[in-house]
């Protein structure tokens, strides 16, 4: 499909989606739509499950709760509006669009980002401290937690969009990828970029960098006290309370990290697209099954929700 079919007013922008063949739009409608299906679906049985099992209200499931409703905001953001390109000739997006998809894109990534911290913050706390856990860990704290990292990745979006939407687009309004995402965006400006991208590297630094070193330094704290259990047995039994965790933590920050800790000139549109998909549509999908097959308290939370529901 060339470029030059597609119509857009001066104040849209163009997604090009993920691919231009026109043979491939239907398959790739049925396959994200499924996705999509899959990631509702999961996180909602996870957070009822929780909701519903007396026994899994901690802090744990407190944040994984938090995590799944996040999962499925921050996809609802992004794949809707990709399955109604699928389908369209126009495939355009209105410029206030595009910056509210940005918005919550952002807001919605990073308090991901920050959930899967405090996350680790209590495997931690309940590994190296288990006798003062709940008094580390209580009601009044984690909620503190929740609400500061909503706050933070909500202002840092905010910041990141007035930056953006002082920016003149007098050019191409092609965007090269699936979502108004900051890197393709700002490739499109033909004023001068590099305040946002200095605020791109400095503050978005800071703002990720930060749970991301706390998930590095719970741990490795982790593995210090893991190490000195004298049995095998009680070491694996102990850090296998990490696996889920640990697992989400890599597929989530490693897809991330290759796609915005680099400078724009950098920027590669299929390389990116895949990494981008991991975060965004691929690892929210995949969050219910890691929890639900890696953790015996998940899957017993299943299983009694699944017998009230037949019931």
């Amino acid at each position: 499909m060339e470029i030059k079919n597609y119509s857009s007013s001066t104040s849209d922008f163009i997604l090009l989606g993920l691919s231009s063949n026109t043979q491939l739009q239907k398959p790739l409608f049925a396959i994200f739509l499924i996705i999509y299906l899959v990631t509702l679906v999961g996180n909602v049985l996870i957070i009822l499950a929780i909701h519903s099992d007396s026994r899994l209200h901690t802090p744990m499931y407190f944040f994984l709760s938090n995590l799944s409703c996040m999962d499925i905001c921050f996809t609802t953001d992004i794949v809707p509006k990709m399955l109604v390109s699928f389908l369209s000739e126009t495939k355009s997006i209105s410029y206030v669009g595009c910056l509210i998809q940005m918005y919550f894109f952002m807001a919605f990534g990073n308090t991901d980002s920050y959930l899967l911290a405090s996350m680790a913050i209590d495997r931690l706390v309940a590994i190296w401290n288990p006798f003062h856990y709940d008094m580390v860990m209580n009601p009044q704290r984690c909620l503190l937690m929740l609400l500061g990292s909503c706050t933070i990745s909500h202002v840092h979006s905010m910041l990141h969009v007035l930056l953006i939407s002082r920016l003149s687009f007098c050019a191409s309004h092609v965007i090269k990828h699936f979502f108004c995402d900051t890197q393709p965006v700002l490739k499109l400006s033909c004023s001068d970029t590099s305040s946002n991208q200095i605020v791109l590297m400095t503050e978005s630094l800071a703002v990720i960098a930060t749970p991301f070193l706390c998930v590095l330094f719970s741990y490795l704290r982790i593995i210090i006290t893991v190490l000195r259990i004298p049995s095998a047995a009680g070491k694996w039994k102990t850090f296998s309370t990490c696996g889920s965790h640990l697992t989400v933590v890599v597929l989530f920050y490693g897809s991330i990290i290759y796609v915005y800790f680099r400078p724009l000139s950098m920027y590669s549109v299929v390389k990116d697209r895949v990494a981008t998909l991991m975060y965004t549509v691929v690892t929210p999908m995949l969050n219910p099954f890691i929890y639900s097959l890696k953790n015996k308290d998940m899957k017993m939370g299943m299983r009694k929700l699944r017998f009230r529901i037949h019931s």
